[in-house]
């Protein structure tokens, strides 16, 4: 399957892209409703981080809770410990939930990762969609945004500045008005990481704003594809016009993906494994109560215009491709180990992923 170019929306974009997994490490009951423990999932989650490791994808992602049906409440303790299980593969999260945690904290945090890393720490910092963090921090989910963009401008300044001072001045020389975050003097932002900067990525549902702001910060911008790539493409060229307008590289607006993800040999043996495990994670730990989730509604998100990529490699390289040309992505990550699917299956599933959708995709891209 060879691809002969891009559409108008890639020219300018760079072509060759990296891979990787991501899990929540949600803790589905099973049909017994039995649910598994916490200490068993982060064992899987380390184990097959490993195995992507040793597979050559490129980067591995924890999501953060503040549930009992999810395992990481603190993804970075996780990626730290993964660190020491692997040698090459990036560490990220997806996403931090800046909107409810300090900025001085999480840059300390991933720092420190990276420093135990030797250099391989990254942040995808996003405004979360599960509320439970707002009463928990103590935070008004009223002030959802404004918390939020506040606290990664913030973030950003101390990407920059081992000392930083909050807010700075405004353009007159007088003190900015208080912003979301407590007001620092001169803060010593330490210690600093092994990369020169740390990269930082943007996670984004579909507000418009959330895109133009990425692009005027020249951020990469991080996409979950719940509901098929073709909902944001016009999102995505307002991304990259702000970034242009604001004076960005076109190779520094980089677009990633994540989909919900299971590959198998034949596309019927993929729907067939799949569909029981995933129905009980979108019946069980969706931020809210999705009730019964029947068979054709499966098999209509995993359809050519939906997000879920299920089916076999072939299958799942072409909807990759597919939404490549579409949004100009430079990064695919798959979300793995859904609902109550055994540790096994996941990990065949990844294997396919390493050994057969990643080359496929780099040999239709000219990639080596």
């Amino acid at each position: 399957m060879e691809r002969a170019g891009m559409q108008k929306r890639c020219l300018n974009v760079q072509v060759s892209m990296d891979f990787g997994i991501f899990t929540f490490g949600e803790l589905t009951r099973d049909p017994s409703g039995n649910t598994r423990p916490a200490a068993e999932r982060i064992d899987e989650t380390i184990r097959l981080a490993k195995l992507a490791d040793e597979a050559g994808l490129d980067i591995v992602g924890l999501g953060e809770h503040h549930r009992h049906d999810f395992a990481f409440s603190a993804p970075e303790i996780v990626l730290a410990a993964i660190a020491r299980e692997t040698k090459r593969i990036r560490l990220t999260t997806a996403v931090t939930v800046l909107s409810t945690q300090d900025p001085a904290r999480v840059f300390e945090q991933f720092a420190t990762l990276d420093i135990v890393s030797s250099g391989r720490a990254e942040i995808i910092a996003g405004r979360g969609v599960f509320p439970e963090s707002f009463p928990l921090f103590g935070y008004d989910p009223a002030n959802y945004d404004a918390l939020f963009e506040d606290k990664l401008e913030l973030l950003l300044q101390m990407r920059e500045q081992p000392n930083v001072t909050w807010p700075a001045n405004g353009a007159d020389g007088s003190p900015a008005a208080k912003r979301a975050h407590h007001a620092l003097r001169d803060a010593a932002i330490a210690p600093r990481p092994v990369q020169e900067r740390l990269p930082i990525w943007r996670g984004v549902g579909g507000t418009p704003s959330s895109f133009v702001r990425a692009g005027q910060a020249g951020l990469p911008l991080f996409l979950a594809l719940l509901s098929g790539h073709q909902h944001f493409a016009r999102l995505v060229d307002l991304y990259r016009t702000a970034g242009a307008q604001a004076g960005h590289a076109a190779s520094t607006l980089k677009v990633g993906t994540g989909s919900h993800f299971f590959a198998a040999p034949t596309s019927q043996e993929a729907h067939d494994t799949f569909y029981p495990h995933y129905a009980a994670y979108i019946e069980q730990n969706m931020p809210r109560p999705a009730g019964r989730f029947p068979r054709e509604h499966f098999e209509a998100w995993a359809g050519p215009g939906g997000g879920l990529l299920v089916g076999s490699p072939a299958q799942i390289t072409e909807r990759i491709l597919a939404t490549h040309e579409a949004l100009g992505t430079s990064r695919f990550m798959a979300q793995v180990g859904l609902g109550t699917l055994p540790f096994a299956e996941t990990a065949a599933s990844v294997e396919l992923l390493a050994t057969e959708i990643v080359p496929a995709v780099k040999k239709a891209l000219g990639e080596n």
